[in-house]
């Protein structure tokens, strides 16, 4: 089985770590350590500063330094682990910006006009019912699925306040069933299913943008992929939903072990 590019980097890191430790560190510790018991710093026995370094250099290659030098590996080790770390922080979050300035890029009258597909899904809204003209809250956990399915493929944008055809219904009617009954008591009201719903660790992955159009809110959420799987929970239960196509899924427990064992070697 291939290692994740993950694990590929840490191991990378680790390994060159420990290499440079070995091939430098431990020599320069061996060279210092030479001029701490040699209090009158006179080389006597070799011909030049390059000799010397020579021989600490070779004498730390010493069968009997191998211990000395498996500790240095390993603390090089533990150096190229923390840089790896470092090194994925920065490429997620190099990716994050690309991603959301590509998506900010994309014209919402263009995006309102395609069709919904596996990174593109419209809703009418969160909890308004419009077939029976009454606050429906079985509709906040559609929204929240829908939610999680992107979380767990590839992230993607959810436009609320258009329906299926692809018309601007607006948010008015959904304001009316809040407490502050305009664009922050909105998003106050995603975020909060999002955190009950799929954790509070996840909200940092969802970014709401509101636009006015046809003289109705829209509002356009960037929602982005999950380095770890997103269960939707409800009660005692974790399901784990799916993006695919231009729907939202639940998959079954081995579907779900396939998927997320299938990312994590990719």
């Amino acid at each position: 089985m291939f290692l994740s590019t993950r694990v590929r980097v840490i191991v990378t890191h680790v390994l060159i770590g420990a290499f440079i430790s070995v091939i430098l560190l431990h020599p320069i510790t061996k060279a210092v350590y030479w001029f701490e018991f040699n209090e009158n710093l006179q080389l006597s026995g070799y011909k030049s500063i390059g000799a010397f370094l020579i021989d600490r250099f070779s004498d730390s290659f010493r069968s009997e330094m191998i211990t000395m030098s498996l500790v240095f590996a390993m603390i090089g080790g533990c150096i190229g682990f923390v840089f790896a770390l470092y090194h994925l922080s920065l490429v997620r979050s190099h990716q994050r910006v690309h991603q959301l300035e590509k998506e900010l890029a994309e014209d919402l009258p263009s995006l309102i006009k395609s069709n919904e597909n596996e990174r593109l899904e419209f809703k009418s809204s969160i909890r308004w019912d419009f077939k029976q003209q009454r606050t429906n809250k079985v509709l906040e956990s559609v929204i929240t699925k829908s939610i999680a399915g992107f979380m767990n493929h590839k992230g993607g944008n959810l436009l609320i306040g258009i329906n299926d055809d692809g018309q601007v219904v607006g948010l008015e009617n959904d304001y009316q069933t809040l407490r502050h009954k305009n664009r922050d008591g909105f998003e106050l009201c995603l975020m909060d299913l999002i955190k009950t719903g799929l954790g509070g660790d996840v909200c940092s992955l969802v970014h709401c943008v509101f636009h006015q159009v046809k003289g109705k809110d829209v509002c356009r959420m960037f929602i982005e992929a999950s380095v770890t799987p997103v269960y939707y929970n409800t009660g005692n239960v974790s399901k784990y939903y799916l993006r695919t196509g231009n729907g939202t899924r639940e998959l079954d427990a081995r579907e779900s072990f396939a998927h997320i064992s299938k990312e994590r070697t990719s």
